[in-house]
């Protein structure tokens, strides 16, 4: 599988959502059948997708809230959104 570009625009297809997890506490990522728990990273990661916002804005926007060099951000992001994208949690626009 491809990585996803700079300009690439990442979303969560129909059917996965984002929700609160009432007996556990935080927030889940879920689609049909399955569910991820998120930490806060994770969080951090899919607050800012939304299908219109680029990989590089992501990017940019995490380094510049949490004060991180944007490469050590642009391989993390990279790897978590790779491994959503596998397991079909994540498409991107291109």
């Amino acid at each position: 599988m491809l990585e996803i570009g700079h300009s690439d625009r990442p979303y969560l297809p129909r059917g996965v959502r984002i929700v609160e997890d009432r007996v556990r506490g935080g927030r889940i990522l879920l689609a049909p059948e399955k569910a991820v728990a998120l930490d806060a990273i994770g969080e951090a990661i899919l607050d800012r997708v939304n299908g219109e916002a680029t990989f590089g804005a992501i990017v940019k926007d995490l380094a510049d809230t949490y004060e991180a060099p944007q490469g050590q951000i642009a391989a993390d992001v990279q790897r978590f959104m790779m491994g959503l994208r596998s397991r079909i949690f994540l498409r991107v626009k291109t």
